[in-house]
């Protein structure tokens, strides 16, 4: 039985090769890694669109780090975000006093890493930072400061590489457009 995933009429144009993207995370890990020389930081995945991110980034960093995971919504099973939060899953420990890096796929509206931030803020963390793949552009995003970044996008709804459309398309080792946005 030969499958046809994916379909070519879902998958638009390649935005970011498969070894773009490696290569940039092999450079972040480097940078995390000289940012934090004297501390063991722990990386803060939001699922589910960043763990095949922070599995790669976990990889590229000399040195010692922990990794724990958060699962929100903020989407559904939509195109755009629905400007409501809610955490679903929260930390297995406690981040007090740690250095703490946020690991996201894509930040967009800067809604979810917005309110995301107030939540550890008041745990009171050594640090925090943010770490995202993909930075989209809006002109609207609050202010905030993003330590680091992958790739800037233009406003374009992508898939791949842990993005997905209703939970498909997560394994593609690339980032595309979604064709049908």
């Amino acid at each position: 039985m030969s499958a046809s995933f994916p379909p070519s009429s879902d998958v638009g144009e390649i935005l970011i090769s498969e070894s773009d993207i490696a290569a940039r995370i092999a450079e972040i890990g480097v940078e995390i890694a000289n940012d934090h020389e004297d501390s063991t930081p722990i990386l803060v995945a939001i699922l589910k669109g960043s763990v095949v991110f922070v599995a790669d980034l976990l990889r590229a960093i000399p040195g010692p780090v922990e990794v724990d995971f958060m699962a929100v919504s903020s989407y559904g099973a939509g195109l755009q975000s629905s400007g409501a939060v809610k955490i679903l899953k929260d930390l297995d420990r406690s981040v007090t006093g740690r250095d703490v890096i946020l690991v996201e796929d894509i930040i967009d509206s800067g809604l979810t890493a917005q309110y995301l931030l107030k939540h550890f803020e008041s745990q009171q963390p050594a640090s925090l930072k943010i770490c995202t793949l993909l930075l989209r552009e809006d002109n609207s995003r609050p202010q905030m400061d993003i330590d680091y970044v992958g790739f800037e996008l233009p406003p374009a709804f992508v898939i791949g590489y842990g993005l997905d459309v209703d939970q498909a398309y997560r394994n593609l080792p690339y980032i595309a457009r979604y064709a049908k946005a």
